[in-house]
Parts: C-alpha cells; sequence; structure tokens
C-alpha cells in the first residue's frame, strides 16, 4: 500500500502543475438581444461578436489605436475625399465563401441605405460612393473630408458582412474573425469556437464560452466557483477587495468610454425649461452616486466626454451640487412640485444610482416615479419610443459626443448650434483645430445643462491569476479573445 502510494506521488510530481488550458469562460451581465452589431444599438452584441466573429475595414486596439483589420493598408487623396483600401488576400467568411471588395461595398451600402436599421448610421452618412476597383481594392468617396473616417470603420457598426448571410446575422451570424459561432442557448450562454480557415494569427483559445448572469452576488459565486474564469465588467465592485486578497484571482481596473448620464428628455414639458434641467444637474451629488452604487469606482464628469481623452476638459463646476441652488431654479421656472419618470435597465449602476439620484432630487422638491426595464425594454421604450421623462445609461461607444447632433436621438437636444460645431469638425482634418472644436462641443452641452454628467464607468473586472491578454481599458465595448491566453 505505502508502495502504490509512493509510485503515484511520483508521477504527480512529474506531471505539469497545471494543464494546459485552451478553453475559457466570460461572464456577462446582460445577454445581447440578437448577435447582428450592424442592426442593434445593445453593447452586449460587441461585447461577444466584435473582433471574435466579425471584422471591419479598420478595428481598436487594447489602447484605442486605429489598427488594420480586413483593410491591411490605405491611402487618402490629396483633397482628402478618396479613402482606397487594399484588402486583406485569402480571407474567407465562416460558411467557405471568399472575403473580397463586393463584400465591403455590400456593406458599406448597406449600412446607409435609406432603410438601413443600423444603430450608427451617422458614422457612413459622409460616404458618398463605393467602387470595387478589383477583388482587392476599394475605393471609398466622401462627400467632404473626414479625418475621423478611418476610426468610424472600427466601430462594431461598420463589420462587412456578406450579402448570402447578412439577413440572419442576428440569430446565425457569419463573419471573418477567429472564432465562429457554434451555439446561443437563449437566456444562458453562447459558445465560439477557433476558425481554423482564419486569414491571421490563429488565437490560443480553442473555444469560449459567453455566460450571461446579471445579478451581482450570482456573478460573485459564479467566479469563486471556478463557473466563470474571467468577468470582464464585474457587477458587484462591493467584492472586489475580497478577490484582491485572494491569489488565485486578478483584479483589473482599467477606465471604460462609458460616460454614465441622467439623461434627461429636452423635449418633455417640464424638461424643455433650461432651468428645470440645471436645477437637476445642481441636485446631484456625483461623488455619492459614485460611492454607493459603484463602491468608488468612477471619474466625476461635467459633460460628455472621458477623462483620459486628450481633448477632455473638466467642467463639473458648471454643475456643483448646491440643493438650495437648484430649489431657487425651479422655483424660478415655477416648478415646485413637479414628479418625474425614472426609467431604469438593468445595469448595477443605473437601478443602484437611480434610488440614491431619487433621494437627491427629492431633496430640492422633485418627486421621481421609477420604473425597472429589461433591456429590451428600455431599448423599445425609452431609446426607441422616447417614452420616459429621466433615466440612467452609460454610453459605451468610443468618442461619441456627435450624438447631440441627431435629430432623432433619444435625448431630443439637436440645437443648431450644436450641429454646426459638429458639422466643422466633420470636414477638419488637423489635429489642433479638431481639439478646439471638441471642447467647444464640450463646453455646448454642458451650459445647455442637456442632461445630467454622472461619472465616467470604471472597467473592474476579475479573473483567474493565470489568464492573460485580457483588456484593462474599454475603448471599445468588446471581450476581444484574440490575445487571451492562459500562462499554465
Amino acid at each position: 500500500m505505502l508502495h502504490r502510494l509512493s509510485l503515484v506521488a511520483l508521477a504527480l510530481c512529474a506531471a505539469p502543475a497545471f494543464a494546459q488550458s485552451d478553453t475559457i469562460a466570460i461572464g456577462m451581465v446582460l445577454e445581447p438581444p440578437n448577435l447582428d452589431p450592424t442592426a442593434g444599438a445593445a453593447a452586449a452584441i460587441d461585447e461577444v461578436v466584435y473582433a471574435n466573429i466579425f471584422e471591419g475595414l479598420t478595428r481598436f486596439g487594447p489602447d484605442g489605436s486605429v489598427m488594420p483589420g480586413l483593410a491591411e493598408s490605405w491611402t487618402i487623396s490629396d483633397d482628402g475625399l478618396i479613402y482606397t483600401f487594399a484588402l486583406r488576400q485569402g480571407a474567407t467568411f465562416h460558411d467557405g465563401t471568399a472575403f473580397d471588395a463586393e463584400d465591403v461595398k455590400f456593406s458599406l451600402d448597406r449600412a446607409r441605405a435609406d432603410d438601413s436599421a443600423n444603430a450608427q448610421k451617422a458614422l457612413f452618412a459622409g460616404i458618398a460612393d463605393v467602387t470595387v476597383v478589383n477583388p482587392t481594392t476599394v475605393q471609398v468617396t466622401l462627400s467632404a473630408p473626414d479625418g475621423a473616417f478611418p476610426f468610424k470603420m472600427a466601430w462594431g457598426d461598420a463589420v462587412i458582412m456578406a450579402p448570402e448571410s447578412a439577413d440572419d446575422a442576428a440569430t446565425a451570424p457569419v463573419g471573418t474573425g477567429p472564432f465562429k459561432l457554434t451555439r446561443w442557448v437563449q437566456g444562458d450562454r453562447v459558445e465560439i469556437e477557433r476558425n481554423p480557415d482564419y486569414w491571421g494569427d490563429a488565437p490560443a483559445l480553442a473555444s469560449a464560452t459567453f455566460r450571461f448572469i446579471s445579478d451581482p452576488n450570482a456573478a460573485f459565486a459564479a467566479l469563486m466557483a471556478g463557473d466563470v474564469d474571467a468577468f470582464p465588467n464585474f457587477p458587484a465592485p462591493e467584492t472586489l477587495g475580497q478577490f484582491e486578497a485572494d491569489p488565485r484571482f486578478t483584479v483589473i481596473v482599467g477606465s471604460t468610454e462609458g460616460e454614465t448620464i441622467l439623461a434627461m428628455n429636452n423635449k418633455a414639458e417640464a424638461l424643455s425649461d433650461i432651468r428645470v434641467r440645471q436645477a437637476i444637474a445642481h441636485a446631484i451629488n456625483r461623488q455619492d452616486i459614485i460611492d454607493g452604487a459603484m463602491f468608488g469606482y468612477g471619474t466625476p464628469i461635467g459633460t460628455h466626454f472621458a477623462p483620459h481623452n486628450p481633448d477632455y476638459l473638466d467642467l463639473t463646476e458648471l454643475s456643483p451640487h448646491d440643493p438650495d441652488r437648484a430649489r431657487a431654479l425651479l422655483a424660478e421656472a415655477g416648478a415646485e412640485g413637479l414628479s418625474l419618470r425614472l426609467a431604469l435597465p438593468p445595469p448595477s449602476y443605473a437601478r443602484r444610482g437611480g434610488e440614491i439620484i431619487a433621494a437627491q432630487l427629492r431633496n430640492v422638491g422633485i418627486e421621481t416615479q421609477i420604473t425597472n426595464l429589461e433591456w429590451a425594454q428600455w431599448l423599445e421604450q425609452v431609446f426607441k419610443g422616447k417614452d420616459f421623462d429621466l433615466t440612467i445609461v452609460s454610453h459605451t461607444e468610443p468618442a461619441d459626443i456627435d450624438i447631440y447632433a441627431r435629430e432623432d436621438y433619444y435625448f431630443q437636444y439637436a440645437d443648431p448650434a450644436f450641429q454646426e460645431i459638429m458639422a466643422e469638425l466633420d470636414i477638419t482634418t488637423d489635429p489642433a483645430e479638431r481639439s478646439v472644436l471638441l471642447q467647444n462641443a464640450q463646453r455646448k452641452i454642458a451650459e445647455d445643462y442637456v442632461n445630467g454628467y454622472l461619472f465616467q464607468l470604471a472597467k473592474t473586472g476579475v479573473a483567474n491569476a493565470n489568464i492573460q491578454g485580457l483588456w484593462e481599458n474599454s475603448p471599445t465595448q468588446a471581450n476581444d479573445l484574440t490575445g487571451v491566453s492562459w500562462t499554465q
């Protein structure tokens, strides 16, 4: 018996301490409503498919830089109007069909069509024409110079699809990426596997599973039990200290593009008065919201722009916490006794933050009627239907201040003077001049008190300590697995 145990011990000592793993389980708070990033506004779509299943002409790197994607290079004409993209040779879609310039033309024309369902249709508004030069070269002609065009093509909304499979992308996405869909168990998980015919470097992972766990307590339990290996956007920041003290885990704290705002319907009767919007802004105590809803994780903001951006202006001084000023403004506007509807989507920053904001508004004389909405309901009622007074949401699209120029956007601002700033920005390529315009835009919406600007969402993730390559920051909403691997 002792001899047998000794042999077993020797065998165990000779074996590696950890078996090499080539699969991973990723936790996500929200399940995507569909898997077509060109026909949906939900960030959860890109969190599954961006860089994994679908690719665009360009893509964002982990540091936010714009990198080559399906276009290996591009040139710009002297007048700034014509972008000529040299495409990857040998790339194929997951169904075996070849990728070529016709697919690029189809995708861009589809995105900018009058009947386009693309949630970011404005990205393509400057395209005047898309021409196929040959199978590996496509020429995009713009109606005006746009120095940000390669940046726009890196968005998840600009990925390339084939006409044969685009109509089924919501449930059966077919891209050119390093992973392909194997199964979507709605309400539970999405499974993907390595694409053996990928044109680029093969990922280290052979497969991955995205598990949808909306409850913070369940997310904590899933990590502790090993049911998920990483939760890149962990919904229970109050427990991060426990993970930091546990050598089995790594806590990853970075920044996001997520401007978290108390969005206001600027065409609602009471909120069309700037004094009421300003009163709401002064009623808000940002730090209390960050501490109470995010357990101290988050950066106060006074406008819709990421603090890590070099063009950021700190305009929090325009809307300091000042309840007396808020009450005076409400009295001046004849809005004492005001009651507003507050619609809250599922994320914890919204549900927790909503309760805190409701108390802060009550303190200055504004009552709120809170309604908790599921994500699909929020998209339908608030984002599309504009049936709300107030809501809390984090806008995670990169450098998206241009949404304030859109005529039909859900908070219904679209001020002509702001639109002029954006129109000038669109045709400006000089970096210094673009910086001035972006700062003018930030100040304009802050001084108009379009929304209540709360905080920049921190990226707080937890992962098994043996995992490497997960993004620290979130230059776009993505769980890019192309560089992820196990160290042991």
